[in-house]
């Protein structure tokens, strides 16, 4: 039986670890063949041989998100290789730096928006161009229950995600009539080598980003790639303009 996806051309950008990796997994399980980006290449690597290794088709692209021109490339590389980009799963980003607004350094702050929400943009940027001149598409962008509601000491992590939920409500609109569909992912605390790093610096924090979290748990990589999966299938034709929330409650306290 075809898949939701099947045929189908997907561009991953973080794609070499946790949420991306588990994404373009689903997509080549689906169907569709997967262009797996990343600044990671042995990442990345790794990525597409677990996708052949169940007979998915894959290729590898390095990428910084910040830098436009890697971007254009990136796409354009996409392009060449399988024809057309129906999908763009725009997941690159890195961890919220600490401290109050006030304590924030600069160089931090730069460096989150330029991944978080530049880097965003400018995957947006390019994959609508391509999208337009093909007659449609699916971009999904991984925002966060951050960029939904604010967070002590995660004030340039907190503006990025905010911005990334207003480049994909605008997106949606601007395009709609394109025939291109704009939506962004939010995930509540999900279980990432990022967030694993950040419990083994302080292991009491765990259990506390479960208790937030009304089904007492933490998300896996794999419950916001089916959410973003279903977003891109014909199943989700008529949903753009949203952040969707997959978060096991938190935003409804």
């Amino acid at each position: 039986m075809a898949g939701l996806v099947q045929g189908k051309v997907a561009l991953v950008t973080g794609g070499g670890s946790g949420i991306g990796r588990a994404t373009s997994i689903i997509f080549a399980r689906e169907g569709a063949k997967v262009a797996v980006a990343d600044v990671n290449l042995d990442g990345c690597e790794e990525t597409a041989a677990m996708i052949r290794q169940r007979g998915g088709e894959a290729c590898v692209i390095g990428c910084d998100v910040a830098r436009s021109a890697q971007v254009q490339s990136m796409v354009e590389q996409v392009v060449r290789t399988y024809g057309r980009l129906d999908f763009g799963f725009n997941n690159a980003g890195v961890s919220p730096t600490g401290g109050r607004i006030g304590e924030i350094d600069e160089a931090d702050w730069d460096r989150v928006i330029a991944i978080n929400l530049t880097g965003v943009w400018l995957c947006m940027k390019y994959e609508l161009a391509q999208m337009v001149a093909q007659g449609g598409g699916v971009i999904i962008n991984t925002a966060s229950i951050m960029g939904l509601v604010g967070e002590r000491r995660t004030g340039a992590y907190c503006a990025a995600k905010h911005g990334v939920v207003g480049l994909t409500k605008t997106a949606a609109l601007e395009y709609a009539n394109k025939n291109i569909r704009v939506n962004a992912v939010c995930p509540g605390s999900t279980m990432t080598p990022m967030m694993r790093r950040g419990l083994d610096r302080d292991p009491r924090l765990e259990e506390a980003y479960k208790k937030s979290h009304p089904l007492g748990r933490l998300g896996t990589p794999e419950d916001i790639g089916e959410a973003v999966m279903w977003m891109c299938s014909d199943e989700a034709s008529f949903v753009t303009g949203v952040a969707l929330p997959v978060d096991g409650g938190y935003i409804a306290h």
